[in-house]
């Protein structure tokens, strides 16, 4: 897509194991324009994060490697820049939130330390504009009392607080593009919603793109313009949010979405996918969703689907799109 800020192209990520070589990120291609907010939507292991590490180059290597594919950021490859000029994107031009802050953090720096050594590296200001421009971003982010909190250390902070203090990070330089890494993981629902709305407000007020990535249907509901859903290191299903919800046509979303509670919900108990998702070291041949899903025949689990538009914006990798059109009376 021409007008995208992060154009991603059959993107392959492997990692060398015990067992041999296991491919968490298979042919993955997707987009975020200026401004937009993606959703990166699947089960725990289907390669969100890993695709997310991949594009950024924070995998270690080995035992990771990029096999195959591009990451066009602002009309620049990432996967093929030199470890030194990718550096000075990361934090500047790309900021990213990370999955657990108190991991995430330095435990033996105070929180205005990190904030600062982000904006000295990449805005060459000193110490004290440093320490200035890190208040204001604390400020900004919503921590009471900024300048009293610059000197505290993570774990003198809340769960919430820490994740506001990864955004300050995060938003340290003005990113043009934000990757944030199930942000509101092991928060209760009251903190996921203040952080949703500031990402929300924060997003608004900078024009910044954002890719969410989560396992959680109701954060996309709440945040995503368009969403790609993965499944076994594969895309499965890309919509506009509207589209997703009101007429998703993979199993796969369509298990997700059955398995979310609603307010309109009259059923005792959720629809669940049965099964677990196959083993990344010898995944089935075919559709890797195959082995779940009720639409399922002999010839899903012989070829690779291919990818099917359905409209515009609209594309989902199942040969069975005719029989998914009634899903929710199946």
């Amino acid at each position: 897509m021409s007008d995208a800020l992060l154009s991603v192209r059959n993107l392959t990520t492997a990692f060398a194991t015990e067992s041999g070589r296991t491919i968490a990120v298979d042919d993955v291609s997707f987009d975020v324009r200026a401004g937009e907010a993606v959703g990166l939507i699947g089960e725990s292991g289907s390669g969100k994060s890993v695709a997310a590490l991949s594009i950024l180059g924070l995998l270690p290597t080995p035992p990771a490697r990029v096999l195959a594919g591009s990451a066009v950021f602002e009309g620049r490859d990432l996967l093929q820049m030199p470890a030194k000029e990718l550096r000075r994107i990361r934090g500047k031009r790309i900021g990213m939130i990370f999955q657990e802050p108190m991991t995430s953090l330095n435990p033996v720096f105070p929180i205005g330390e990190q904030i600062a050594e982000s904006l000295r590296l990449h805005e060459r200001i000193g110490n004290e504009a440093a320490r200035k421009r890190a208040i204001a971003l604390l400020d900004r982010v919503g921590i009471p009392s900024a300048s009293r909190r610059l000197d505290d250390y993570p774990h003198q902070l809340s769960g919430g607080m820490r994740q506001r203090v990864m955004i300050a990070i995060a938003l340290a330089c003005d990113p043009k593009l934000l990757i944030a890494d199930e942000p509101t993981t092991a928060l209760d629902v009251t903190v996921q919603a203040q952080l949703l709305d500031l990402l929300n407000d924060l997003r608004r007020e900078t024009g910044m793109a954002m890719l969410l990535i989560t396992h959680n249907m109701g954060v996309i509901a709440e945040f995503a313009d368009r969403v790609v859903v993965m499944y076994s290191g594969r895309v499965a299903e890309e919509a506009p949010i509207e589209t997703l919800f009101d007429a998703p046509r993979h199993p796969y979303t369509q298990g997700l979405l059955g398995a979310t509670p609603t307010l309109a919900q009259t059923e005792a108990r959720l629809r669940t996918i049965p099964g677990s998702l196959p083993d990344p070291a010898a995944p089935p041949p075919g559709c890797r969703f195959a082995p779940r899903c009720s639409f399922a025949d002999a010839e899903c689990s012989a070829a690779r689907p291919a990818e099917i538009s359905l409209a515009v914006g609209h594309r989902a990798a199942c040969r069975r799109t005719d029989a998914t059109k009634n899903w929710q009376a199946a």
